[in-house]
């Protein structure tokens, strides 16, 4: 908790304190304050812990326990003379210079990347003598030019609306259990990469890489530039069972992203069920039915009871939920009869069947048909699932309107800058305008 019993709580402004003078018990100066040392304590705002003094070019550390007092201008010692043993960081240590002040932070409520141009202590709540990070400003501060003020002034922040991507592994490691980052979407997660530089995209991908399905569809998401770039580092192996958790149509786009001669490599390295669902998908145009249809299908026979196809539905977990808001529905020759929609199977008896339910004469595509025309398809019928059949009638997959979407979207659209999002709050533990 940030102390907040005072009327107008102390506040310092870390961009003024750095580079100011580190005096010694008598006042005589022993350095200036090179950096901040703060302690990451999960829920709690992070504990300033030390300061890194700059002495005669030579960066030392000197412990919190020696620190009499931190003013807006300088820190004050509680003792004549300094340890002058260099520092090395800790695990669960951040600095606010190095790590933080003017570096990029992940922006949780909005994903996106956010710049820290400046950062706010204020004394630790409940214990005495302590400050800690409470907030940053994200927003460039307003300069002069001529007899004009320009700029944008400062969105001070709650310190916990934020990730920093700090780089330190013992850092990361000693974060929260509820790591905020999980409450972000694949494609949330995607555009961050996107945007990222090499280092941050590397940061944001360690984090990823603990939860391999989550892996696997923020690699869905990616463009195909950049999930081709971050895959050139890793293994055919590892780009082998990536693949393999990816949606099928996915990981065919993403093979054909790999350079030539690498794709068999990594062919042979998946399993045999998901390579050769891969390997189908890759003789289609990646742009017609073939080449965009879900090949993980949900299909049951006409003379199942709408009970019997809920239950499958609801043991579907491995498919994608768009592919399953419609039963494909298959004769005693295994042929498409009909489809069916899941709202249809939950308003009916459950001891109907699905001949009985179905439309019988549902629109198909052949692997052939151009995305425009699905895409017209689905307008004019009011369809968000189309059923891929070969010349037989045989199901192949179905192409879902997420599909549709995703290459009739100009790029140019998809990358244009987001609206301005409203700033929230200085947060809940704050009192007030604090300056």
């Amino acid at each position: 908790m940030i102390d907040t019993t005072a009327t107008h709580p102390a506040v310092i402004h870390f961009r003024r304190l750095l580079g100011s003078p580190v005096v010694a018990r008598t006042g005589d100066q022993v350095g200036r304050l090179a950096d901040l040392i703060v302690r990451l304590r999960g829920d709690a705002y992070p504990l300033v812990t030390g300061v890194v003094v700059d002495v005669a070019g030579r960066r030392i550390f000197v412990a919190w326990e020696h620190v009499d007092a931190l003013e807006q201008e300088r820190a004050r010692l509680s003792q004549n003379t300094v340890d002058v043993r260099g520092f090395e960081r800790r695990a669960g240590e951040v600095l606010l210079d190095d790590d933080l002040l003017d570096h990029r932070l992940i922006d949780v409520s909005s994903a996106e990347l956010v710049h820290a141009f400046d950062i706010e202590l204020v004394p630790g709540a409940g214990e005495p003598g302590t400050w800690v990070l409470a907030r940053l400003d994200t927003r460039r501060p307003a300069r002069m030019s001529g007899l004009i003020r320009r700029g944008t002034g400062h969105a001070r922040r709650d310190w916990k609306s934020f990730e920093p991507l700090i780089g330190h592994g013992g850092s990361i490691a000693a974060r929260s259990a509820d790591d905020p980052m999980r409450r972000l979407r694949p494609a949330e997660l995607a555009d961050l990469i996107e945007d990222a530089n090499r280092t941050e995209s590397g940061e944001i991908l360690d984090r990823v890489h603990g939860d391999p399905e989550l892996e696997a569809d923020v690699f869905s998401e990616l463009d195909s530039e950049t999930a081709a770039r971050l895959l050139e580092a890793r293994s055919d192996a590892d780009v082998a069972e990536l693949l393999t958790r990816m949606r099928a149509d996915d990981a065919a786009d993403t093979v054909a992203d790999l350079k030539q001669s690498r794709r068999r490599r990594v062919l042979d390295a998946m399993p045999d069920g998901a390579r050769a669902k891969v390997i189908t998908l890759l003789g289609f145009n990646p742009d017609s039915a073939g080449g965009l249809m879900n090949v993980d299908v949900l299909t049951r026979p006409a003379a199942d009871t709408a009970r019997r196809a809920l239950d499958a539905i609801a043991a579907a977990g491995s498919l994608q939920p768009e592919a399953l808001l419609k039963v494909q529905v298959l004769d005693d020759d295994g042929r498409l009869a009909g489809v069916v929609s899941v709202i249809r199977l939950l308003q009916s008896d459950p001891g109907a069947t699905l001949r009985a339910l179905m439309d019988d004469d549902p629109v198909r595509v052949e692997t052939t048909a151009d995305v425009a025309d699905i895409a017209l398809l689905m307008s004019d019928y009011n369809l968000a699932t189309i059923p891929v059949v070969d010349d037989d009638d045989r199901v192949l997959g179905v192409v879902t309107v997420d599909d549709v979407l995703e290459v009739t979207i100009p790029d140019d659209w998809r990358r244009r800058e987001p609206a301005p999002r409203p700033v929230r709050g200085v947060g809940p533990e704050t009192n007030g305008d604090l300056r």
